[in-house]
């Protein structure tokens, strides 16, 4: 399930992801994962989760992305939730791009919560991404 959180650059949706992130590890019975970009949330979130730096592993594009998480949840069964960090600043602001991302990463997270933040004002997304805003 892909669940969205969107406004614009400094609204407050990284705390508010960050908040979600404590509650998962606090509450979640698999690993969670928080993918970002530039390790800046080294110390707000618990050290059970699993931070992900996506510059250590050159992924800088949506079709990058889709094939580490791919892979993540391939190789283990246990994680519940996914948090990823500023979405744009990974891949782009190619909405279009972004909305088939989703589609796809929707296919492959049927058991998996995943959340992005998105730097944007909703009245600026194409329907192919706000249908993931719920």
């Amino acid at each position: 399930m892909i669940k969205l959180i969107t406004g614009k650059r400094g609204s407050g949706k990284t705390k508010i992801l960050v908040d979600l992130i404590k509650d998962a590890a606090a509450n979640t019975r698999g690993n969670v994962v928080c993918i970002e970009k530039a390790m800046q949330l080294t110390y707000d979130i618990p050290y059970s989760v699993r931070l992900v730096d996506v510059d250590s592993y050159s992924i800088d594009s949506y079709d990058k992305l889709y094939g580490f998480i791919s892979g993540m949840i391939a190789g283990n069964y246990d994680i519940s939730e996914i948090f990823v960090d500023g979405i744009l600043k990974i891949g782009g602001r190619d909405y279009e791009a972004l909305g088939k991302f989703f589609d796809m990463i929707e296919k492959i997270t049927s058991e998996i919560e995943i959340v992005f933040t998105v730097s944007e004002d909703t009245q600026n997304l194409p329907e192919c991404v706000l249908k993931y805003l719920k």
